[in-house]
């Protein structure tokens, strides 16, 4: 035991022990870490150049077939993309405005008077003559769809034919430029769908680019500054191209049901209209020569003859109801057309050769030579589209061609497909060059433009500055009303309408109630015994009129007091050209410049322009840059012999020209 005091002084037992450690789990013996394995490494050997195969040589051609295959109905460029559709719309807005522009550019050209015979005779007096009998026209010469739309513009612009025909009477300026201005819109809707037409057929570039073309085109341009058919014409017509390539891309049956509708109105309107007729079967061919398209084809074209029938009926009703009539228009109008008598001026020999040359500055030379060259590509790009565009040029051509008589203006149904070949040609080829050196891609697209559309544009531009100044026939007339006193008695070749001798909303105190009395130039003066009188035969076609001129007229016209003699280059011009047809009238205008005294001559030509020789499209269109004003050359004669004589009349003390005795 342990004593007293070690207890009180010595530490407790426990207090030399090893202290308790903590429980703890026990630790896992430790392992060092090994490296990771890592796979032997190959000793780096630097790539050897190798050796590159060369490129087979192509065929001849390889590269034409390349640039022409497309998938049809596919965009070939990014900006095709459906992201980039505002920028198109804005392209085509731009022209559309500017093809509107253009047409309506120059549309008060001649106004108040309508110096072509043809549209001061057909279309806006027969529409306002529809105002005050029934519908039917009684007149099928012309198809008469856009006279029947004029009537209703009519109808709902003056409420009625009775504002109307007071309007006509005392300011038909108006009434004439709303005509006008009808064709100018018709025109600019077809613009847009022959863009329509070849975004379908090719890309929204080439149907860009031929939009553009004929925005700028010459023949399209000026014709919309007149009352005429022929520009209303192309807006069916373009549509029923238009729905065409959807029956050649999709064979749907609302493009078969469009193109019917297109045809009719189009042969409504023109009867040449109706060649579109022939795109549409072709393109009805390739839809049932497709997989499981033939019957589809066969009801859709039987469809869309049924709907051509019932649209052209709808706009020609009396085509079916006055049978008779419409038919004896057609066998004139053939025969018109077929008239070897109304050759006199004719400057080509062939009609054939006319159309070619028409093409040169109607359309342009560039866009005629690479329409050829767009129907040769097409040969190696997508062979169909040469059926369907191809043969209605050929056929129209032949056709027309063959006709004793041509104009260009008759040309018009055919230009937007040349067109559309033109903007594909000049693409593909700034297109090949492009992939030949890439950095020019953009300059040769450009320059595709330029060549395309520049001589439409020059001509077009200048078409409209000549357009909007005085035409030299209203020059003439305005120096007759300062110098000729009312009452005379004058000779005016068939040069002007009747209403140029009379002032219009005014009544005047003369026999006639005109300004002056005019002779009856238009009436053969040629009795049956070979004598002359005034007036004695009956009514001479227009383009005949230098056939029944002869030096004697001169000294009849002063025994009945006829003193001033009015001629103009759209007569004169004709036996000048053709001089061996018409040696009276060549006779007859060198007695009246020796017998005569010319008092006022009035040119269209500008101060270095040099005279222009007649033609029937020219001197009437006024396309060489010679011309400055519309118009032909106008010349004023005043006779002194006979009842003309001085001795027999006093002197006027204004003008100091004699005044006859019998009011001539």
């Amino acid at each position: 035991m342990r004593s007293i005091r070690s207890l009180l002084f010595d530490p407790p037992e426990h207090a030399h022990a090893p202290a308790r450690r903590p429980f703890s789990p026990p630790q896992p013996e430790y392992v060092p870490p090994q490296p990771e394995y890592v796979p032997p490494q190959p000793e780096y050997v630097p790539p050897q150049p190798q050796p590159q195969p060369q490129p087979a040589r192509p065929r001849p051609g390889a590269a034409l077939r390349r640039i022409a295959a497309r998938p049809r109905g596919q965009e070939t460029t990014r900006a095709d993309d459906s992201s980039h559709r505002g920028r198109w719309a804005v392209a085509v807005l731009g022209i559309l405005v500017l093809a509107l522009g253009l047409r309506l550019w120059g549309i008060r050209s001649g106004l108040p008077y309508a110096y072509n015979s043809d549209e001061n005779a057909h279309f806006v007096p027969r529409a306002i003559g529809l105002f005050g009998h029934n519908l039917n026209p009684e007149y099928f010469n012309n198809p008469p769809a856009y006279t029947y739309l004029l009537y209703v513009v009519y109808g709902i612009w003056y409420g009625g034919g009775k504002a109307l025909s007071h309007t006509f009477a005392s300011n038909p300026t108006q009434v004439w430029i709303i005509a006008r201005a009808t064709a100018a819109v018709l025109g600019t809707l077809a613009v847009w769908l022959l863009y329509l037409c070849g975004a379908r057929l090719f890309n929204r570039r080439t149907g860009l680019l031929a939009a553009g073309l004929m925005s700028v085109a010459f023949l399209p341009v000026f014709y919309a500054h007149l009352a005429l058919n022929d520009v209303p014409t192309l807006a069916p017509l373009t549509l029923s191209l238009w729905a065409t390539a959807g029956v050649l891309r999709y064979g749907r049956m609302r493009d078969y049901v469009i193109a019917g509708i297109g045809l009719g109105l189009a042969s409504a309107t023109k009867y040449t209209g109706g060649i579109v007729l022939l795109p549409l079967v072709a393109a009805a061919v390739y839809h049932y020569r497709s997989s499981g398209g033939s019957r589809s084809a066969l009801t859709g074209l039987a469809t869309a003859g049924v709907l051509a029938l019932i649209a052209f009926v709808f706009a020609d009703p009396y085509a079916v109801l006055d049978f008779s009539a419409f038919h004896g228009g057609i066998a004139h109008q053939s025969s018109a057309s077929d008239d070897a008598t109304g050759k006199l001026g004719l400057t080509h020999g062939s009609g054939i050769t006319y159309y070619l040359w028409t093409l040169t500055w109607g359309l342009g030379w560039v866009p005629a030579l690479s329409a050829l060259g767009g129907a040769i590509a097409l040969w190696w790009g997508e062979r169909r589209l040469i059926g369907v565009l191809v043969p209605a040029v050929l056929v129209f051509l032949v056709f027309m061609g063959l006709q004793d008589r041509y104009f260009g203006r008759w040309l018009m149904p055919v230009l937007p497909i040349f067109c559309l070949l033109s903007a594909y040609a000049v693409l593909q080829a700034a297109d090949w060059i492009g992939r030949l050196v890439p950095e020019l891609r953009p300059t040769m697209v450009a320059v595709a433009v330029v060549a395309l559309c520049g001589q439409g544009v020059v001509h077009s531009v200048h078409s409209g500055l000549v357009d909007s100044r005085p035409d030299t026939r209203n020059e003439a007339r305005a120096y007759m009303v300062a110098h000729v006193p009312a009452g005379s008695h004058i000779v005016v070749e068939p040069v002007v309408p009747d209403q140029w001798a009379s002032d219009i909303g005014h009544v005047l105190d003369t026999v006639n109630g005109a300004r002056w009395i005019k002779y009856p130039a238009t009436h053969t003066q040629v009795q049956p015994d070979g004598t002359l009188a005034m007036g004695a035969g009956p009514v001479v076609n227009i383009e005949d009129y230098e056939k029944t001129l002869q030096p004697a007229l001169i000294p009849l016209y002063e025994s009945h007091g006829y003193c001033y003699v009015v001629t103009g280059e759209t007569q004169f011009g004709r036996a000048e050209v053709d001089p061996g047809q018409v040696p009276g009238a060549i006779a007859y205008y060198r007695a009246l410049a020796q017998q005569g005294t010319l008092i006022y001559s009035s040119t269209p030509y500008g101060p270095k322009g040099k005279p222009v020789r007649f033609n029937f499209d020219w001197t009437f269109d006024y396309y060489p840059l010679a011309y400055s004003n519309p118009g032909p050359v106008m010349n004023i004669y005043h006779l002194t012999g006979g009842k003309c004589a001085p001795a027999a009349a006093p002197t006027n003390p204004t003008t100091g020209l004699p005044v006859p005795s019998i009011g001539g």
